[in-house]
C-alpha cells in the first residue's frame, strides 16, 4: 500500500519533475492559460495556488525573495504575480486556477487539459 504518497511521478526523476513544474507555473503566470496533459495539469495546480497565496499574503521583500527563489529567478513572472495577486485575488480565499478537460492528443492519445487562472483578462486574437 502506498500510504502518504500524494504526488505523481510523471515518469521523471525528482529534479526534472520539479523543474518542469516550475517552468509550467512560470508559463501559466505569464500567459494566464496553457494547454498541457491532464496529469501534469493536476500536479501543476497546487504549485500555482501556493505561489499566488505567497504573493497575496506576503507582499513584502521576504515574499518577493521567496518567489524569486522558487520560480528560477524569473523577475517578470514574480512582478506579474505580485501585481496580479494584489489586485485580482485579494478577496478570494483560494481556487485561483481552473482545469478544463480538452481533447486527446493525436500522436499518443494523451488526455489534454487547459489550465487557466480564474478571472483572467480575455484577449481576442485577430
Amino acid at each position: 500500500m502506498k500510504h502518504r504518497i500524494k504526488k505523481r511521478k510523471l515518469s521523471r526523476r525528482t529534479k526534472h519533475r520539479l523543474s518542469m513544474l516550475k517552468n509550467l507555473s512560470i508559463s501559466l503566470i505569464n500567459h494566464e492559460q496553457i494547454i498541457t496533459t491532464l496529469p501534469k495539469a493536476k500536479e501543476l495546480r497546487p504549485y500555482v495556488e501556493k505561489f499566488i497565496t505567497i504573493a497575496k499574503n506576503k507582499n513584502t521583500l521576504y515574499g518577493r525573495r521567496l518567489l524569486l527563489s522558487r520560480l528560477h529567478n524569473n523577475k517578470l513572472a514574480v512582478d506579474k504575480l505580485l501585481a496580479l495577486a494584489a489586485t485580482r485575488y485579494q478577496d478570494r480565499k483560494g481556487g485561483y486556477s481552473r482545469i478544463i478537460k480538452f481533447n486527446t492528443r493525436k500522436g499518443d492519445c494523451a488526455s489534454m487539459a487547459v489550465v487557466e487562472l480564474v478571472d483572467r483578462e480575455y484577449c481576442s486574437k485577430k
